[in-house]
């Protein structure tokens, strides 16, 4: 009896949370900066921890175990309490407004949607230096990822190129941005104006993606020739070859590396290209195109016999992964702003093969959550330098072991149907349909 009245106050909070829509969650973040903002600092002295946590506590776990304690009970007070409140709080008004802002246009709604959290997540990074750099290697990682599990997860096969493919994209974009608009003591004095670089940057990123994606050729013509794992052999191969012809160039700085990138990749500039490399990478793998990827993974055979051109949809889609990673290398060139062969060997293809295969093959959403899981983990065993990489490859086993597909695997990503308010209905093919509740 006592344990069904204490249940009852659970299941109608789990009730009224349920129908909170995103846009609630959403003001919920953003008061929960407001908070951290206006009482973070002195909340962090009372609890003992000096400061604000930089990330979530997550910094602490190995650092100051002793501080875990209180980093839980900061995120708490901060984040927990104030995200659940306001968003209990606004139900009402959020569901409206999502109810107004669907009514006007799905696309208006999740513009809106992504701008709200994109405010959040600017003001939140800025509290200090740490967590920009850290929310923008988390965006890139979401990319990398996205783009490796086409051909990984969705197609199927197993590639080991993406770090030359990045590298590509990388060097390229460097030696353009820094030959035209920045000038070295290599390269000269700049071509031109320093001005117009920040609106060409998006330029130099396309060329560099579009170099990964003629790199990605080079793989692709021999390795669709033949069945079976050479793809993984050839993609090896093409990968060690790309970091050996950088090394030895000394044009782009050679084993030293290349320097000097001008900073234009600010936080708004990776949020815009993650998310337009999110919505492309959805909007493939739901269209015929991707359709017919699935079928190719499922059995090759049986997709030739309903008249898929199999090669051509293995090429397409290699060559799309292609170009984003080399999107990716190039902003995570101008994040760091300097880039050195070594970073884009065993190491770098070990991290992205664990952030694809931690989060779940064949999803856009298992995709995002690897990489921002990957990111936090391997940010929480930093302190433990060397020993982090006996630490990730037992997790990448024991997924393996009892989750072989990973975390979230299968999963689309709908932001529409995502963005709707709670229990609104809707339409598909002209036919009224009421969302399904999770």
């Amino acid at each position: 009896m006592a344990r069904n009245q204490a249940k009852r106050p659970l299941a109608g909070l789990r009730s009224a949370l349920a129908e909170v829509p995103l846009l609630g969650w959403l003001l919920g973040m953003v008061a929960a900066v407001i908070v951290e903002y206006l009482v973070g600092a002195p909340l962090a002295r009372a609890l003992g921890l000096g400061r604000v946590p930089l990330l979530f506590g997550v910094d602490l776990l190995f650092k100051s175990p002793l501080l875990v304690p209180s980093a839980l009970a900061y995120m708490v007070l901060v984040y927990v309490l104030p995200v659940g409140s306001v968003a209990l709080v606004t139900r009402p008004l959020a569901n409206r407004a999502a109810e107004k802002l669907m009514a006007l246009s799905p696309v208006v709604s999740v513009l809106v949607h992504v701008a709200v959290f994109y405010g959040g997540l600017h003001s939140w990074a800025l509290l200090n230096d740490y967590r920009v750099l850290v929310v923008k290697l988390t965006l890139l990682a979401v990319m990398l990822t996205l783009s490796l599990n086409l051909v990984n997860g969705y197609m199927g096969e197993f590639s080991c190129s993406h770090p030359g493919f990045m590298a590509l994209g990388a060097y390229t974009s460097s030696v353009l941005t820094v030959l035209l608009f920045v000038g070295s003591e290599r390269f000269g004095p700049a071509l031109l104006p320093s001005a117009l670089g920040p609106f060409l940057f998006p330029l130099a990123l396309i060329v560099g993606g579009l170099v990964a994606s003629l790199g990605a050729l080079t793989v692709a013509i021999p390795s669709f020739r033949t069945r079976g794992d050479y793809l993984a052999i050839i993609s090896l191969a093409f990968m060690l070859v790309v970091k050996s012809l950088i090394e030895n160039l000394e044009v782009v700085g050679g084993a030293r590396g290349f320097m000097g990138q001008p900073d234009w990749a600010g936080l708004t500039t990776v949020f815009i290209w993650a998310v337009a490399c999110v919505a492309m990478i959805n909007s493939f793998v739901r269209s015929t195109m991707g359709k017919a990827l699935n079928a190719v993974r499922d059995g090759e055979g049986a997709a030739e016999a309903m008249t898929v051109d199999t090669r051509r949809t293995k090429m397409v889609t290699f060559l799309f992964a292609a170009f984003w990673a080399g999107v990716a290398g190039g902003l995570y060139a101008h994040v760091m702003r300097y880039v050195n062969p070594g970073g884009f060997g065993l190491q770098k293809l070990a991290e992205l093969l664990a952030m694809v295969y931690l989060g779940g093959l064949n999803s856009v959403v298992g995709s995002a959550a690897g990489g921002v899981g990957f990111m936090l983990f391997s940010e929480a065993l930093r302190p433990l330098e060397i020993y982090k990489w006996i630490i990730i490859p037992v997790l990448l086993i024991l997924v393996m072991i009892f989750r072989p597909t990973g975390l979230i695997a299968f999963r689309e990503f709908d932001m529409v149907s995502l963005v709707r308010p709670k229990g609104a209905p809707t339409r598909r093919r002209g036919v009224p349909h009421v969302a399904a509740q999770d």
